[in-house]
């Protein structure tokens, strides 16, 4: 198989939302959305394949090492590798962005918790923020310029509801997403929060992050798309449902999926392309 082929194939099985939207873009951007795709999703998996912090380290460092040219050993051994150089080159992609995106979830390695709303924007920003800026410069480099502040709020709501879906496996290993600061107004600290058993607090901090997730939405929309860059926006258009889901959920969120059937969000996100509203 060729390279792009291998990393669709990777995002088929890894990350099948953004395979879908890999699909949904012009045919001839493909090949670096799913070079984007897949180089997020490997850095996203590395919690997953470690059990101590400093192995995660040195497979993000082989990244960061890759993109600031001292990569060690053949790069073309490594499809995604491969594939996300060309992309970088092809359509002039900034390295210090993708560098500070493996910079950033170095974060997910440990079970620090997150302390404020603003460090988790950041976190946000330079994660599902950059990927939507980057797959929008991709698809139109002149457009893309138009949607950073878009891509800025979209991000934040999508690493949000991606933050609620997972929040099952992430108490389940002792991470907290939610910043302590939201906890706090509800009464909760981290040991409390993931006790899971003061169920009305747990609720209401759910609520109130749902509330951050769904303000940052809303900001979002506010801004017209270009046609040429919306499907850089696509997976985004599964945040509100996620979102809505987690708030009716509140407390029960720990011991239950927010995750939609498949072919629901396919369908969700082949009419956002048909409307152009995420």
């Amino acid at each position: 198989m060729s390279n792009q082929e291998i990393c669709l194939a990777m995002l088929r099985d890894s990350d099948r939302d953004r395979y879908l939207a890999c699909l949904l873009s012009p045919q001839d951007k493909r090949g670096a959305l799913a070079a984007l795709y897949a180089f997020n999703a490997e850095l996203a998996r590395i919690r997953d394949l470690v059990h101590e912090p400093l192995p995660g380290e040195v497979r993000m460092q082989y990244w960061r090492d890759l993109l600031e040219g001292s990569a060690h050993g053949s790069t073309e051994a490594n499809p995604v590798a491969a594939s996300l150089l060309s992309a970088v080159e092809a359509h002039r992609l900034p390295r210090q962005t993708l560098i500070d995106m493996i910079d950033a979830r170095i974060f997910d390695l440990y079970d620090d918790p997150m302390e404020t709303r603003t460090s988790l924007e950041g976190y946000a920003g330079e994660t599902a923020s950059a990927l939507i800026q980057l797959a929008s410069l991709v698809l139109s480099a002149e457009e893309a310029a138009k949607s950073a502040e878009a891509a800025g709020h979209a991000g934040v709501a999508q690493a949000i509801a991606g933050m609620l879906l997972l929040m099952p496996l992430h108490r389940h290993r002792g991470q907290l997403y939610i910043p302590l600061e939201i906890l706090s107004a509800t009464g909760l600290d981290r040991e409390s929060f993931l006790a899971g058993k003061d169920k009305a607090r747990i609720s209401a901090a759910i609520e109130a992050f749902v509330g951050l997730g769904r303000d940052h939405l809303a900001k979002a929309r506010a801004v017209v798309l270009p046609p040429a860059i919306f499907p850089a926006f696509l997976p985004v258009t599964l945040a509100e449902p996620m979102l809505m889901k987690a708030r009716k959920a509140g407390a029960a969120l720990f011991d239950q999926s927010l995750q939609q059937p498949q072919w629901r969000r396919q369908l969700g996100m082949t009419l956002a392309l048909m409307r152009r509203k995420i």
